[in-house]
């Protein structure tokens, strides 16, 4: 009987005992797994062009860093750690950011420059500070890619443009300043010419005057060799750009800013594409205005989101039957007639705020004038910290 009374701790002991082996062998399996793992990434970033490292963000020390490295800079093992040392000495800086709760630095994409050879190597390095336990960043992943041939080829694309713009300019002005000249001179020796006359050669010089403007801001060779060049701003306080867009209104019509209080501090664009729209719409509200009527310009948070800027005028406003045309490209209503223009301006204006995923649109009354509102959304609510899970392109330390 003892030996019957056994068996149940027998049959407990042998079922333990297949529960640690299975135990062991998916263990062993997940270990496998991890090698295999580890050996494809090491394959993929030693054959790879461009160069993969680990660095502790504590102490800086290189963990790993692919051959690749090696080959792109042609320096030795101890010199990339001396040099990823230096290039990490903002990290400690970006850690502080992330426990203050600012993400925006935890995906960075950065350029630096290498002496090599006889000139100097273009890198531009991508890092991420990857979490551990408790939450504290520990890890800086990241790729170095070698980019001096792209910056050769954007350079010499810049030289080219530069290059055109000075010829299409130059081939521009040479038939307008014979138009300017020979307009110049009808109008000195015109004196017996009906009125009718003398007004066409005044129209005549203001086309021409107009046209080398615009030969200018945007057909000078200075303007077309910075593009792409400079780095653009991507935001404005929405109160100095709606400033800086009523001091471009002339002094025939007077201004009158209507400002929300509540508008917020800074308003992610394109600054220039934005007040290239701003100008367009006070221009119609002068072109289209009595003299002496003033312009009013308003901003504030828009009830369904966002921000909302209008262009209010005292002209006659646009006929419903023209609406729908209003923004179509070379359009120009039955009160263009004696203004000059070539139908694109409001066109562009749209173009301009539909990239920025806004919208524009009209309201017009033949007793109150126009009103032109720009509508753009805001991402990020108000007193959020702006950050994203996107690469943050930021040439700063911090």
């Amino acid at each position: 009987m003892p030996g019957i009374s056994m068996l149940p701790l027998f049959l407990l002991l042998l079922a333990g005992a297949i529960l640690m082996a299975l135990r062991f062998v998916q263990l062993r399996r997940a270990l496998l797994r991890a090698r295999a793992g580890e050996t494809q990434f090491r394959l993929l970033a030693e054959h790879s062009r461009d160069a993969q490292f680990l660095l502790d963000a504590t102490t800086f020390e290189l963990l790993y860093i692919s051959p690749a490295a090696q080959r792109m800079t042609g320096l030795d093992l101890p010199a990339l750690r001396e040099h990823a040392a230096r290039l990490a000495v903002d990290v400690p800086a970006r850690l502080r950011r992330w426990q203050d709760g600012d993400t925006s630095r935890l995906t960075l994409l950065r350029e630096a420059q290498l002496p090599h050879g006889d000139g100097q190597l273009a890198l531009e390095i991508t890092s991420t500070l990857v979490e551990r336990m408790a939450g504290r960043p520990w890890t800086l992943v990241g790729s170095v890619r070698d980019v001096t041939q792209a910056q050769q080829e954007e350079a010499q694309r810049a030289a080219e443009q530069k290059k055109f713009a000075s010829m299409l300019s130059h081939e521009f002005r040479t038939p307008l300043a014979t138009i300017d000249g020979a307009a110049q001179r009808l109008v000195a020796t015109g004196g017996g010419a009906d009125e009718a006359t003398r007004k066409r050669y005044v129209k005549i010089q203001a086309a021409v005057d107009r046209l080398l403007a615009m030969i200018d801001d945007y057909l000078s060779p200075e303007r077309m060799a910075a593009i792409g060049r400079e780095r653009a701003a991507d935001g404005i306080a929405p109160l100095l750009l709606l400033q800086q867009a009523a001091a471009t209104v002339p002094a025939s019509h007077p201004v009158r800013l209507q400002l929300d209080e509540d508008l917020p501090a800074r308003l992610r664009c394109d600054v220039a594409g934005m007040a290239l729209a701003m100008k367009i719409l006070l221009d119609n509200a002068v072109k289209f205005s009595p003299a002496g009527s003033p312009v009013t310009l308003e901003g504030r948070l828009a009830r369904q989101g966002g921000v909302e800027f209008v262009v209010r005028d005292r002209g006659p406003g646009v006929p419903p039957d023209e609406m729908a045309q209003v923004f179509d490209k070379g359009y120009r209503g039955r009160f263009a007639s004696g203004h000059p223009g070539a139908g694109l301006g409001l066109y562009m204006a749209r173009a301009v705020v539909e990239v920025h995923g806004g919208s524009l649109q009209i309201d017009s009354g033949n007793e109150e004038g126009a009103a032109l509102r720009i509508w753009l959304p805001l991402p990020v609510a108000a007193g959020k910290i702006l950050a994203s899970a996107e690469v943050n392109r930021d040439n700063s330390l911090t």
